[in-house]
């Protein structure tokens, strides 16, 4: 199965809420609609339904309107993929009709290292592993850094999907000193030149305040030593948790500023929408997002395979 095809499957809960709510997805497309405004209506339900969120929606349903010459789909597509394109200019070139490439089949990250920020229960180590084992199947050399001391058996975890992959895993002692161990790999990363370091980190401490000043530690010590890194800041964020999930990302952004977000359990949630905020309210792009367990179900984030896939537009059945 492509990764299309996987993508198709997995935002089908999302694509069922915009239809039953909106009811003109999938083979139900009709190119010209007798009552276009009662529809427009209907589809500004289905686009809060599916977390969207108001404002985005109402910038959405305004390009819409003032479409011309578009069945009502192709305008929500284009409204759908201006509005997953963190770059302003870029969103601009866009409403002036051109296409700029906006291609994620490449995530290269700047720099050597990257750190992986995000609540528990997210499947922040667990896409840390996939994201090694997506770069090594690249020709790039991977490092680990279990960093989330305070998660039981979180370091094992890690260290497990190291062996599994052939890559290597600096450890610490469970309840250690999570600074300790970025410090550590990313000075074993510099001295031994490994084209990436992904530091793994802790998801939860007894209040929010410590988590985020833990953050900070850990930030300021790998620039310690690796000067100028991480390069990266990357959040992984549980599609599932919706407008939760995105309140969680806005104040991670306060205390360590991302470069990315990774949005993992797409087939889990009829809230696939999300994706819209998080671009327009954080202004970071999407890095990857995942829709399975496997490490194929993890790839870059392209917008505009994300709506094709959505509304199951020139998806191959095979």
């Amino acid at each position: 199965m492509s990764w299309l095809e996987r993508l198709r499957d997995g935002l089908s809960k999302t694509r069922k809420q915009l239809n039953e709510t909106a009811g003109f997805l999938g083979s139900d497309v009709r190119d010209v609609f007798t009552n276009r405004l009662e529809t427009i209506e209907d589809l500004e339900y289905a686009l809060i339904a599916a977390d969207v969120g108001r404002a985005a929606t109402e910038e959405i349903l305004a390009d819409v309107r003032a479409s011309e010459g578009k069945d009502l789909q192709q305008a929500l597509m284009d409204a759908l993929v201006l509005q997953l394109e963190p770059d302003a200019r870029r969103a601009e070139f866009r409403k002036l009709g051109f296409s700029p490439d906006v291609s994620r089949s490449r995530v290269d990250p700047k720099g050597h290292v990257v750190m992986v920020i995000g609540v528990n229960g997210v499947g922040k180590t667990t896409t840390i592993a996939k994201l090694g084992q997506y770069y090594m199947s690249r020709g790039r050399s991977v490092m680990f850094a279990a960093g989330d001391t305070f998660r039981a058996a979180a370091g094992a975890q890690l260290g497990v999907w190291g062996d599994r992959l052939g890559i290597p895993v600096v450890q610490g002692a469970e309840g250690g000193d999570p600074a300790a161990v970025a410090f550590d790999g990313a000075t074993a990363r510099a001295a031994r030149g490994t084209d990436l370091l992904f530091v793994d980190t802790a998801g939860r401490l007894h209040n929010k305040h410590n988590l985020m000043e833990e953050l900070k530690k850990v930030r300021r010590v790998i620039d310690k030593a690796d000067p100028g890194e991480p390069a990266e800041v990357w959040l992984v964020l549980d599609a599932v948790t919706g407008q939760n999930g995105l309140q969680q990302a806005k104040k991670f952004h306060e205390a360590t500023p991302l470069t990315g977000v990774i949005v993992t359990k797409l087939d889990g949630t009829a809230k696939g929408g999300i994706l819209v905020p998080i671009v327009r309210e954080l202004g970071v792009p999407i890095k990857f997002i995942g829709v399975g367990e496997q490490a194929g179900d993890l790839q870059p984030f392209d917008s505009q395979d994300f709506v094709r896939a959505l509304f199951d537009v020139d998806i191959p059945k095979g």
